[in-house]
């Protein structure tokens, strides 16, 4: 069964800081509180550890979720939440009922080289973007980085087996 495993063709897709989507939703917040206006009713606003972060389904059939390829270059936190939000040009509102469950969550503690992660969320959470990627050519995600961690601190990737 592993040597099954290891002749699987597979392919590696990066997760990408979206810069673009990121600062029009900080000028949103940034809007909002200029005309001390209040967020509408269920509308996720982007707190400053938040940014998103964008898949590119450079092939959408026959893959079958592998696993994250997630790097932290120090300890820290990471929470990837999907959405299901079709973002366009204009950016429509993100609301809360658009964010996917599970999260997926990974940590590097302090004097470790290790990754840890919650194994049943994220493996649940790669299943879907199997199904998704049958739909979809693009998924975005919010990270929100935590204890001192920031973009520049993470190296992200999901691992399809191509069917």
């Amino acid at each position: 069964m592993a040597a099954e495993e290891a002749d699987k063709p597979q392919l590696e897709m990066p997760l990408v800081l979206d810069q673009y989507l990121t600062k029009l939703m900080r000028i949103r917040v940034e809007t909002l509180k200029k005309n001390n206006e209040k967020r509408q009713d269920g509308e996720k606003l982007l707190q400053p550890a938040e940014f998103v972060y964008r898949l590119d389904f450079i092939q959408q059939q026959k893959l079958q979720f592998e696993r994250w390829n997630i790097t932290l270059d120090k300890a820290g936190k990471v929470t990837i939440t999907g959405t299901s939000q079709h973002w366009t040009p204009d950016l429509t509102n993100l609301m809360t009922r658009q964010l996917l469950d599970p999260a997926a969550i990974f940590w590097r503690k302090e004097d470790s080289d290790v990754m840890d992660w919650n194994e049943a969320d994220a493996q649940e959470f790669g299943e879907r973007l199997s199904e998704l990627a049958k739909i979809r050519k693009v998924m975005y995600f919010l990270i929100t980085f935590g204890e001192g961690l920031e973009p520049a601190n993470l190296k992200s990737s999901v691992i399809f087996n191509l069917l």
